[in-house]
């Protein structure tokens, strides 16, 4: 039990190794910038002020939004996904797989859930002991089921998903507005050392060192970011781009996307004003999320206009899926 303990904790602390580095890189280059380049090595005062009120502002930006995305808990299932006592028991002392099957429909049939397993099974994670909600994995590093799990990053050690994805977007957008402003600011400083037009000073090895650092985060970043926005695009999950949902219609990649626009308000929320602010915005409670209508299963149709009286849901539907047809063909 103890080496079991020990061994938890020593990866406990190590899984913060790749946050301490990418700190460490910041926390360099905020010293190199600054003192070396900023302080030691422009001699326009005018050039120096801009270069720092901008560089701060950056600076700013990516360390609030990495912050963010670090400390942000994963959010999980509320309590309702969660198989009630009597429930539970019987499904551990159930050995037969269809029958377990059954305690658990009969669990999940007033649950906002519209996705199965390949093999068309309710999707339930024996690990947390609860039926997961659309788009809910367990992450084997947190040891969590995780909302809208896209992905566990190392290197904010975390995990990336319902609660903190606009967060981690931004991390990426900043940074690489980071890297792309001190590449380009540092650029000619870099040519003047490296053809000897500046003295050698101290700075010369912060200066050359932060332009190929800057260059390579830049490069490295913009294709993650490039995908990301991809997937905001289609409104998947890095998951959902390996693995399609199954819906009953069968599996769909692109069973929850609304289209470009509502899917970036889904993660973005509904006020631009706040798109670039790391402060939580998305849509939605991340247990229940809207699909295509031309796919929409009836009873989630039902379910999502409970209010409205079921004759006028039904012509909004079909007048919807009109309008559909007659703008494709």
């Amino acid at each position: 039990m103890a080496p079991s303990h020990v061994l938890k904790c020593c990866q406990k602390v190590l899984a913060w190794v790749p946050v301490a580095f990418i700190a460490l890189v910041v926390a360099w280059s905020y010293y190199a910038y600054v003192v070396e380049l900023c302080v030691f090595t422009i001699s326009s005062t005018a050039e120096k002020a801009v270069y720092l009120v901008i560089f701060h502002l950056s600076f700013f930006m990516f360390v609030w939004s990495y912050w963010k995305t670090i400390f942000t808990p994963p959010a999980s299932p509320s309590k309702e996904f969660c198989l009630s006592k009597a429930d539970k028991e019987q499904y551990e002392k159930e050995e037969r797989p269809e029958y377990q099957q059954e305690i658990l429909r009969r669990a999940a049939k007033d649950l906002p859930i519209y996705t199965t397993t390949a093999s068309r099974a309710i999707r339930y994670c024996d690990r947390c002991q609860l039926i997961k909600p659309d788009r809910c994995h367990h992450c084997s590093a947190c040891d969590i089921c995780v909302l809208k799990m896209d992905h566990h990053c190392p290197w904010v050690n975390n995990c990336v998903g319902f609660s903190n994805y606009k967060f981690f977007l931004l991390f990426l957008m900043y940074s690489l507005l980071y890297c792309l402003f001190v590449a380009a600011t540092v650029l000619q400083y870099f040519i003047k050392f490296w053809t000897n037009e500046l003295p050698d000073t101290h700075a010369k090895f912060h200066v050359l060192f932060l332009f190929f650092v800057a260059a390579m985060f830049f490069i490295s970043i913009l294709s993650l970011f490039s995908y990301h926005c991809w997937l905001v695009g289609k409104n998947r999950s890095t998951i959902e781009t390996f693995r399609a949902p199954t819906f009953r219609n069968g599996p769909d990649k692109n069973g929850f996307s609304l289209g470009c626009s509502k899917n970036l308000r889904e993660v973005f929320g509904d006020e631009k004003k706040y798109w670039l602010i790391p402060i939580f915005t998305s849509l939605g409670d991340g247990c229940n999320f809207p699909t295509r209508l031309v796919i929409m299963d009836p009873e989630q149709l039902a379910v999502s206009s409970q209010n409205e009286p079921a004759k006028r849901c039904k012509k909004a539907y079909y007048s919807f899926i009109g309008k559909l047809i007659s703008v494709y063909y």
